[in-house]
């Protein structure tokens, strides 16, 4: 396993370097500087003249929050209106059937938030229609809404009082043409060349080596596996994501969509202290980002590496790690690498089944999810950490006797406020939908057997995962759940709203408040962000709050579960 190794280093490495310079790139299209990308402008402006849109002028952040709204909720009435009529629309070759009124709820909900919650097979639940002009099309533009809306709160720490906070629509064309778009081409353009289709045919007959005759699910594939992983968005365009042998065929196309993964998400961190003309900070939060990555990512190499020692027992050789639910090709490293990646992100796609993943391994992208702030979504990664560089600067400040200040701005009590109500919505959801799931199946389970076919601590951590993984938009779960039925599709769909909507509004909401401030040059007093003391601070108040909120829930499922099998 010496090689998978390397080629896990060379992995993250090539991802770190990679991110820096795109860290740079993002501060300089933000910031209006000049750029290699200024050929685009001609095209951003006609698409603003067209939609009527004045992009120089300046807006509030309630107007940033309007703007941003008002289009998402225009997007999920053309999602519904495509999904329950798709079966009647053109390119639907295999003849796909539209969504039932439920399945679309979810479905358009899960892609609008950037979470990718699938509750349908690619091959028989959507059509080529639907995939490319309704989930391809949310997939760029829920990304550049995340990244847009992060802009806003980098404007509002610059030094200076102000109301305005630069120009949302703005930000946000220039997140999909100048960033998105380039990327996910150069990535699809890889995937094309190293087998995955691209093509408007239907399934293709073709005769196995046994001799049995099946149809094989092709499509324009290649074109969505860009964006899905470049914009944190995880959904795949066959069932099996990206352990499909079509969507992810080689070991290369393996490595570039997990290195998809990161890349954005570093490269925002990074971004903020470029865009600040700060650059140890945002060396801060990418610090602070990375050490929770490892904490998870490292132990879950480790465990996957060494198997399942309930089957050792049995006699099965383990030297290749826990092979169950994972591809040969890609092996037990490998996919232990994509499966914190993809969790500590919103991506949510996988290369591997995480339902078969060793109980710590799986409660380790759990906790990826649960944190929710270890490098994050497009954009709203950041915004969830900024959630607790709040509590942390007030807590500070309360240590040392001052009035807690970010970056020349009086934290007060309405800031913090927002900031404790935001931190504690994600477990409420989280826990609140798993406890009511489980006794909804407790009080009735032979209603829900077709849902829960482990009963047992794993069926516990089933359930928990599909909430966690709902309320951090992430959209992976543990698929031995039947999660197609109208209780998990709507309980879902209205954790997504939330969990998507509230965490951008309050962020936006307090860096608005701060921007409008008296701003205070910094003294010899005044307490630096840039530290490493204070990322510590930020570090550990986002692993105590972790632990506050979920160790019992996680003790009830995948540690019961690792104590049960002896490991």
């Amino acid at each position: 396993m010496t090689i998978e190794l390397l080629g896990i280093l060379l992995i993250m490495g090539a991802t770190m370097l990679l991110a820096v310079p795109l860290g740079r790139y993002l501060a300089t299209i933000y910031r209006g500087d000049t750029s290699w990308s200024d050929f685009l402008a001609p095209l951003e402006r006609l698409l603003f003249r067209l939609a009527g849109i004045d992009a120089t002028r300046e807006m509030r952040w309630q107007q940033h929050l309007l703007a941003l709204l008002t289009i998402n909720l225009l997007w999920f009435f053309w999602a519904m209106l495509v999904l329950t009529t798709q079966g009647s629309l053109p390119l639907n070759p295999d003849h796909n059937p539209s969504m039932p009124a439920d399945q679309a709820f979810n479905t358009a909900i899960s892609f609008l938030v950037n979470c990718n919650l699938q509750h349908y097979s690619g091959e028989s639940g959507v059509t080529y229609f639907s995939q490319v002009f309704c989930l391809m099309f949310l997939q760029f533009v829920t990304a550049g809404t995340g990244m847009a809306a992060c802009v806003v709160v980098f404007n509002a720490l610059r030094e200076g009082t102000t109301e305005k906070l630069g120009n949302f629509y703005n930000y946000f064309v220039k997140s999909i043409t100048r960033v998105l778009l380039p990327l996910s081409l150069a990535l699809a353009l890889v995937l094309v060349f190293q087998g995955t289709p691209m093509t408007w045919e239907g399934k293709m007959s073709l005769v196995t080596v046994q001799g049995d005759t099946t149809a094989v699910s092709r499509g324009p594939a290649a074109a969505l596996i860009g964006i899905k992983q470049l914009g944190t968005n995880g959904g795949g365009f066959f069932g099996v994501n990206s352990a499909h042998p079509l969507e992810n065929p080689t070991y290369l196309t393996n490595a570039l969509e997990n290195m998809g993964i990161l890349l954005i998400p570093m490269a925002m961190a990074l971004a903020l202290g470029y865009y600040l003309r700060r650059p140890r900070l945002g060396w801060m939060v990418f610090g602070v980002m990375t050490a929770g990555y490892l904490l998870l990512q490292l132990p879950t190499l480790y465990l996957e590496m060494h198997g399942n020692p309930a089957l050792t027992a049995m006699g099965v050789d383990a030297s290749q790690g826990a092979l169950e639910g994972k591809e040969m090709r890609l092996g037990a490293p490998a996919s232990a690498l994509w499966a914190i990646s993809t969790t500590v992100t919103s991506n949510g796609s996988v290369n591997a089944m995480h339902d078969s993943l060793m109980p710590l391994s799986g409660m380790n992208t759990l906790l990826g999810m649960m944190t929710n702030s270890f490098y994050g979504g497009v954009g709203v990664g950041f915004l969830n950490f900024f959630v607790f560089i709040i509590v942390a600067v007030f807590i500070s400040g309360l240590l040392v006797g001052r009035t807690p200040e970010l970056l020349g701005k009086k934290v007060e009590a309405r800031e913090m406020k927002i900031a404790v109500i935001i931190a504690l919505l994600h477990p409420l959801l989280i826990l609140a939908g798993t406890a009511l799931t489980a006794y909804l199946y407790a009080r009735s389970p032979a209603d829900y057997a077709g849902w829960l076919a482990n009963p047992g601590y794993h069926g516990f951590s089933e359930m928990l995962y599909e909430f966690t993984s709902s309320a951090a938009n992430n959209g992976s779960g543990f698929e031995g759940l039947g999660d197609n039925t109208p209780w998990w599709n709507i309980s879902t769909g209205v954790v997504l709203l939330l969990a998507r909507y509230l965490p951008i509004i309050g962020p936006v909401a307090i860096a608005g408040l701060l921007a409008a401030k008296k701003y205070t040059p910094e003294s010899a007093g005044t307490l630096r962000l840039d530290t490493a003391t204070f990322g510590l601070m930020v570090f550990f108040v986002i692993w105590i709050i972790a632990a506050l909120a979920f160790f019992p829930a996680l003790a009830l499922g995948p540690l019961a579960e690792h104590v049960s099998i002896g490991y």
